[in-house]
């Protein structure tokens, strides 16, 4: 694999052969060739919460396939979708990292995924 593509889903296999640095340096690549306005230690950050979802897709981790489809369906592109999931697992990390939270809840974040809707995700 020497291309990321947010739109299109990864081969499982051959993304979870990747070293993960490899994964993020692919996902990295993607984000700067869009030319957005961000600085590089936001978009390292970026690219590490990205391939954190694509991982979990990866293993079938339950809730998150089947959110991926629910956002498609319901209007998001992958790319958009990967965003959102990638929203609550940052909303948890820094609850985590802030002292929020003594650690990372797998209940919380279930019950994140299964809330989750495209126009909810659109409002902010």
């Amino acid at each position: 694999m020497d291309k990321y593509n947010p739109d299109q889903p990864v081969n499982s296999k051959n993304w979870l052969a990747l070293d993960e640095a490899i994964r993020i340096e692919l996902v990295h690549d993607f984000h700067s060739e869009l030319d957005l306005e961000m600085v590089d230690e936001a978009l390292s950050l970026h690219s590490t919460i990205h391939v954190l979802v694509e991982n979990q897709l990866a293993l079938g981790i339950e809730l998150i396939p089947e959110t991926i489809a629910k956002l498609t369906r319901q209007g998001l592109n992958r790319h958009e979708a990967i965003h959102a999931i990638g929203a609550l697992i940052s909303e948890d990390i820094f609850d985590v990292l802030n002292g929020n939270a003594e650690e990372f809840s797998q209940k919380k974040y279930r019950r994140k995924l299964e809330k989750i809707t495209a126009k909810r995700w659109l409002k902010g």
